[in-house]
């Protein structure tokens, strides 16, 4: 299983857009093939940032998940909106037997 993290920090006059567009990626996005979960949050400290969390399968579903059409326009609205955002961390978890 991957573990995907990222944030994204909205302009004052573009959060509302961009949170709809983050909405509607989570949405499209738990439908895909391999994935386990996927959310976004508003960062109780900053309400401009948008936190993401995402659990995968495995890399082939990452990968189809990021050439997917609507994860390509997903980028674009972000470059669009975002004051700034952090770099995408993609963390492997291996599963443990429950003791």
């Amino acid at each position: 299983m991957l573990v995907v993290t990222g944030s994204i920090t909205a302009r004052p006059d573009s959060f509302e857009a961009l949170l709809e567009a983050a909405l509607a990626h989570v949405a499209r996005s738990r439908t895909e093939p391999g994935c386990l979960t996927h959310g976004v949050a508003i960062d109780c400290e900053d309400r401009l940032r948008l936190v993401f969390y995402e659990e995968w399968a495995d890399r082939a579903a990452l990968d189809a998940h990021f050439a997917q059409a609507g994860s390509l326009d997903f980028m674009q609205s972000v470059r669009a909106l975002a004051a700034a955002s952090t770099r995408v961390r993609i963390l492997p978890v291996e599963d443990r037997p429950a003791a």
